[in-house]
Order: structure tokens, then sequence, then C-alpha cells
């Protein structure tokens, strides 16, 4: 079994807006490519232009949602997209569990990963994840997970701007934030001050690093208000006139002549 390091003082991961993401999986494409591309094994795709399925580290999850009104009324139905992926966990039972030590959480910045060489496929890390953020590629019987493009990040020929995950540098939403979670001064840790973030699952106990935003609410119109077929934009759009005026009035007058 693996031992996790003492608690690292830099701990870079994920903030993630669920109030912007708009579900387009850009972020989930750039993901693929990138891992497909990098320095590690491409992740396999098995059929992909028929019964498509694949290695994926990254995926959108959508779900409709009924938020509670104060009072405890039901409001509006909203669709949130939720991205998930590792988490990189500080107490990760990914990494305790792992036989051989592939798996393992570097001190120097937090991030879990998995060592290709030394990884047999056994599927004991995809069990222990409560998250199930980790998938086992067919092709190359290993298991494989976000690295948080760690090969992308540390890159020092890169200018700086680009030193950040392929899918936080893709959304086009701008619901994907890179930083150290560590610092209480970065902007990711002070995003997270403001907003609220959440840990997922907390009573996991597994202390995840990454944090998620949740949704703002969205409109003052309230389910209860709305009755049958209401258009729920009726009470925002100005009154129509029933009498058209100027030239098309005279024209309607004209051709009521006819």
């Amino acid at each position: 079994m693996t031992a996790l390091p003492p608690e690292p003082k830099v701990k870079l991961g994920l903030v993630i807006d669920l109030d912007t993401c708009v579900g387009c999986h850009a972020c989930v494409i750039a993901c693929k490519g990138w891992n497909t591309q990098g320095t590690n094994a491409p992740l396999s795709d098995q059929d992909p232009y028929g019964d498509a399925s694949g290695t994926f580290l990254n995926r959108i999850h959508s779900f409709q949602v009924t938020p509670e009104r104060p009072g405890g009324a039901a409001g509006l139905p909203q669709t949130v997209h939720f991205p998930k992926s590792c988490l990189h966990c500080d107490d990760a039972p990914c990494v305790t569990v792992c036989p051989t030590g592939a798996s393992f959480k570097r001190a120097e910045d937090g991030i879990v990963l998995v060592n290709e060489n030394d990884c047999m496929g056994c599927g004991l890390c995809a069990w222990a994840c409560p998250y199930g953020a980790r998938e086992v590629d067919e092709a190359a019987g290993i298991m494989k997970k976000c690295t948080l493009c760690v090969d992308r990040i540390h890159d020092e020929t890169r200018p700086e701007e680009e030193r950040q995950p392929a899918c936080v540098r893709t959304c086009p939403a701008g619901a994907r934030h890179f930083g150290d979670v560590a610092d209480p001064d970065s902007a990711v840790s002070r995003l997270v001050a403001e907003r609220g973030g959440v840990d997922l699952m907390p009573e996991q106990g597994t202390r995840p690093v990454n944090k998620y935003l949740p949704p703002r609410v969205k409109d003052t119109l309230q389910g209860a208000d709305i009755a049958g077929e209401e258009d729920v934009l009726a009470p925002f759009l100005a009154p129509v006139t029933e009498e058209p005026g100027g030239f098309l009035g005279w024209l309607d007058r004209a051709l009521d002549r006819l």
C-alpha cells in the first residue's frame, strides 16, 4: 500500500463555477485532445463511430433541479451542468489502497497521479474513489485519471498564460479556475471565500482540493406565481397596442375598405 506525503504547502486544484458552466463539453474535448497528444499514452476509444465508448479524464453530467424558496416552497426548475474529474484529495483513498504504489500524491504540489509503468489495472483505486473519477483504459489495461495537465502547468518553455490545464484554458464561459487552493490570498481562494465554495461529498472525509461554486438564484419569478400555460416572460414585456398607428394604421384602414 502507498502512504500519503505530509500535508503539502502548495495545493494546486480547480475551482468550478456551477453557475457559469453551460455544459458545452469544450473542457472534455480539450482534455481528451491534450492527454491523447501529450507525453502520456493516448486515451483509447472503442468503436468511436459505432457504439461509442472510451476513456475520458473529465466528464460533464447535467441535472434538472428544483431549488427551494425561502419558506420551503419550490422554485423554478433549472438545469445544472456538473463537471467531474479527479479532485486531488488530501486524504486520497485511491492512493492508500494501491497495492503497487502506482497511485501517489505529489508532496510538492498535492497533485494525485498514476505511474502507468507500475499500474497493473486491478481497479482497487476506482473502487476506493467515492467520486467515480478514475477510469480503466481498456486498450492499455491501466488506470487513467486527471493529472491537472502536470506536463503543461510546469513547462517553463510555455508562456505564463498557457501554464494552465487544458480544460481551464479552453472554457469559453470562464467557469473553470486554476491555482493554489492552500494560499488564502490566491485568486481561487478568494473566489471560494466570496462565493461560498463547497467540497463535493464532504461526509466522505477525503478533503478534496477541488472546490465547487454553487449556482446562484436565477430570477425572482417563482413557480408558485405561474399558473397553467402562462408565458413566464409576460410580466417583463411591454404591453402591445391593439390599434396600429402611423403608416401601418393608414394601410390597415385602406385595406379594410377594399
